[in-house]
Parts: C-alpha cells; sequence; structure tokens
C-alpha cells in the first residue's frame, strides 16, 4: 500500500472535462468518491482531444484529491473533417455524419479508419503513451491502473505498462469493441476484422478484471471466454437540495443526448403524427424537446410527420442544468439503437432518468437490459422498434393522465445506481485485484 496509507490508481481515459458528454460523466464521478474508499485517482488524458461536446463547468467536479496528467495526441479527425464537409472546430461523435453529407468520401474515410486505425483513430497515443507512463510510474508508484474505452486504444496503453511493470489493470468497457453497434459499418477486411477480435481477446486476457456497464456484456465477455468480468453500471447523483420543481406547460415529451439517424424512434414520430392529426387539443398540448446534437434525418422524419410545430430543439447544454429539465418534462424519451447489440445498451442518461422519477418511455427492445431495469423499478415502459399498435395506446394512456393530473410515476429498487455505492463496488473490485497480486506465490 502507499506510504500515505491510500491506494492510487491511474486511469487512463480519452475523455475528462473541459470535453463533454456521456463518457465523461462515469470516470469523473468515480474519481469524485474514490476518496471515500481509501483510493486517490491519477487521471492520465490527453491535452487536445477530439471532444463530443464541450462542458467546461464539469471541471469543478473534480476534486483536489485528483491528479490530472495531459499529453498532446495527435488524431487524423482535421482531415476527416476538411473532406467530409465539417467545421474545424465542430464536435465529434462517433458514427455521426447526416446522411445527406455521406458520400463515396465519407465511405473512403470508413474504410481507412477502419482498416488502418486498428482499434481507433487513437493509436498514434499508444507508444508515447507506454514510454511516458512507464517512467511516470517507476517515479510516482501506483498500486493499480485502469483503463477505459472506447477508444480501445486505452486498453492497449495498459496493455503495453502491464506488460513492462506488471501493475494490477483493471480494464472498463464502456461500449463493447467488436459488438458495438456500427462496427459492421467500417468496411473491414477480413484481415482487418481478425486483428480486432485478436487484439480484444488479448485485452480479456490480459486484464486482471475487466468491468462493464451491464449483464449483457457481461455474459458475451464471459462467452469469449473471459471468466474474471464484473458489472459496474452507470449511475446517478443523490441530489440532497432538490427543491420542488413546476412542470414546464404542454405535454412535453424530452431527450437528452445525440439522436443519430441509428437512433432515429421513426414509429414515434409516426404515431405522434397521426394522433395530432385525429385530436387538435393533444397537437396543441404536444412538445416534443430534443437536447443534444440531432442529425437531419431525424428531423426530416419529424418534418414528414407533421410535428414541425411542435419541435423545440436545443444545442448541448452543461450537464448540471439537465437535472432540473428532467423534472420538469411530461415523459422522458428513452431511444435504444436499432442495432445488433440494442439489448445491452445502458446510457449515463438513463440511470439520470430515473432518479428525475418522470415517466419513461423507451424505445428499443423488450426484453433488453434496459427494459428489464425499466421493468423492475417501475420507472417506465419499453415498447419494441415496430410495436406500433401498443406505443399508440400507451401514449394515448399518458396523455389521459397528464390531462387528469395524474401523470406521476413511483420509481423503486434504484439505490444501487448510486453512484457513491457504486463507486464502493469498484474500490472493492480494486482492493481483491491488488490483494491477489501482493500475495505470495
Amino acid at each position: 500500500m502507499s506510504s500515505d496509507l491510500r491506494r492510487k490508481v491511474l486511469v487512463i481515459t480519452y475523455y475528462w472535462p473541459p470535453s463533454g458528454g456521456s463518457s465523461v460523466l462515469r470516470w469523473l464521478k468515480f474519481a469524485r468518491y474514490l476518496h471515500e474508499f481509501g483510493w486517490s485517482a491519477t487521471i492520465y488524458t490527453p491535452g487536445n482531444p477530439e471532444p463530443q461536446a464541450y462542458d467546461p463547468a464539469l471541471s469543478k467536479e473534480i476534486p483536489d484529491s485528483v491528479t490530472v496528467i495531459k499529453r498532446k495526441i495527435w488524431e487524423p479527425y482535421r482531415i476527416f473533417k476538411f473532406l467530409t464537409g465539417q467545421k474545424h472546430n465542430d464536435t465529434l461523435t462517433a458514427s455521426f455524419v447526416s446522411e445527406r453529407k455521406k458520400g463515396w468520401i465519407y465511405g473512403l474515410m470508413i474504410w481507412i479508419r477502419g482498416n488502418f486505425f486498428i482499434p481507433d483513430a487513437r493509436k498514434f497515443w499508444i507508444r508515447p503513451s507506454i514510454r511516458y507512463l512507464s517512467k511516470y510510474l517507476a517515479d510516482n508508484p501506483h498500486d493499480a491502473i485502469i483503463s477505459t474505452g472506447p477508444p480501445h486504444s486505452m486498453h492497449l496503453i495498459a496493455m503495453g505498462i502491464k506488460a513492462r511493470m506488471n501493475i494490477p489493470w483493471l480494464a472498463d468497457f464502456r461500449d463493447p469493441w467488436t459488438n458495438i453497434d456500427f462496427y459492421n459499418e467500417l468496411k473491414l477486411s477480413s484481415l482487418a476484422d481478425r486483428k480486432h477480435r485478436l487484439l480484444e481477446k488479448k485485452v480479456l486476457a490480459s486484464a486482471d478484471a475487466v468491468i462493464t456497464v451491464g449483464p449483457t456484456m457481461t455474459a458475451e465477455f464471459k462467452n469469449m471466454g473471459c471468466s474474471k468480468v464484473f458489472t459496474i453500471t452507470n449511475g446517478y447523483d443523490e441530489i440532497s437540495d432538490n427543491p420542488a420543481i413546476e412542470p414546464v406547460k404542454g405535454f412535453s415529451f424530452l431527450h437528452v443526448g445525440s439522436m443519430s439517424s441509428a437512433r432515429n424512434p421513426r414509429v414515434l414520430w409516426t404515431v405522434l403524427g397521426n394522433i395530432a392529426s385525429e385530436d387538435q387539443g393533444f397537437r396543441s398540448d404536444l412538445v416534443i424537446h430534443l437536447i443534444g446534437k440531432v442529425d437531419y434525418m431525424v428531423l426530416r422524419s419529424i418534418t414528414e410527420s407533421g410535428l414541425e410545430d411542435n419541435l423545440k430543439k436545443q444545442d448541448h447544454i452543461p450537464h448540471y442544468q439537465v437535472f432540473p429539465l428532467l423534472k420538469q418534462a411530461s415523459v422522458l424519451l428513452l431511444v435504444i439503437n436499432d442495432s445488433q447489440n440494442a439489448g445491452s445498451i445502458l446510457t449515463n442518461k438513463f440511470y439520470e432518468y430515473l432518479s428525475a422519477g418522470r415517466p419513461i418511455l423507451g424505445i428499443g427492445p423488450e426484453d433488453g437490459d434496459a427494459a428489464f431495469i425499466l421493468n423492475r423499478s417501475g420507472g417506465g415502459r419499453m415498447i419494441d422498434y415496430n410495436n406500433r399498435k401498443e406505443l399508440h395506446d400507451h401514449i394515448i394512456d399518458l396523455y389521459n393522465r397528464y390531462k387528469s393530473g395524474k401523470l406521476i410515476t413511483n420509481v423503486r429498487n434504484i439505490s444501487q445506481y448510486n453512484r457513491r455505492n457504486l463507486t464502493a463496488e469498484l474500490a472493492a473490485l480494486l482492493d481483491s485485484v491488488v490483494s491477489k497480486s501482493d500475495a505470495p506465490l
């Protein structure tokens, strides 16, 4: 154990404030609470990343107990942006280019990214980081290292350090690797696909423990032969100072976060449009509130359903402003990507939705991880992408409850998703891994 009686863990993450978005929150929050459980965190992150969003206010949440090391990274995204018509200062979201901007250049860039930048475009940071961190850790001993991906280059940095210094290593997967929703869109050759899968298996085999955000991903890794895999989900913060918040005017559907073409709930827009065309009162009350980056195809679907006048759209907002808006909404909209890994998708915002205590309407697989939690917690309902009749009837029920002033929900069984409780699980896992490493052979 470290001389100050507090163990130290080095966290290798691409996403860190002032970057914003859900990819930042998981490890910002873990770092915030770890010191309560006998650990202090050192964050290793790029000084000049390509963020999904900017949220400088998150920097205020970094506790004094956390040391942050930033090192310059080179990435080819400026070239990608130029060739695909994006501005230099546009934020970058994985697999998020409007359908109207896609063409042969975009296809070529995706092919190059998938076949030459393995595992991802941050690969050029791997060797410099291994060299730097090996020296840093020799001068500043730590008890464990954690890598979090995607991008999965972070895992390869940790794996290189593990090979050199034999420090206990936890690999955290916020999303899958070869089973991620856009993997089949990368136009991989058989050689590139084989290399991705070999690297994935090598990471799973080399790490002392593997963490996932949900049970389906955990089961998938176990089926790949990884026995040392554990589930520690995303979560929410307990808010003690929570004054009464009045709902906004109207029957509002609120969605927070990016909505790409793969996350376009066409069935919802169709059903809402049909109800609005038949009921002028419903049309007058309906508000579709989207906060975050929204793809052109989503906006077109809303317009084609005759709902453009019901749309309220905002760009990304600071995270601290989100919770009051969640509390004000009539219905919180959760859309799961219609993809091969849909059943395993559990986002940060899902747990914050639950903590807000407003009815959640999910569009996605009815047998997935999110549906299971919704059913158990009573937080809302998941309806399949193609179940138009059930969706119609459920929205009518929600609207009738809204009109009668009875649109409430009683969420239960969610304390395990409190971020402080989740950090306790993480600290216990770190203690276990380090203790095994310290045990005599």
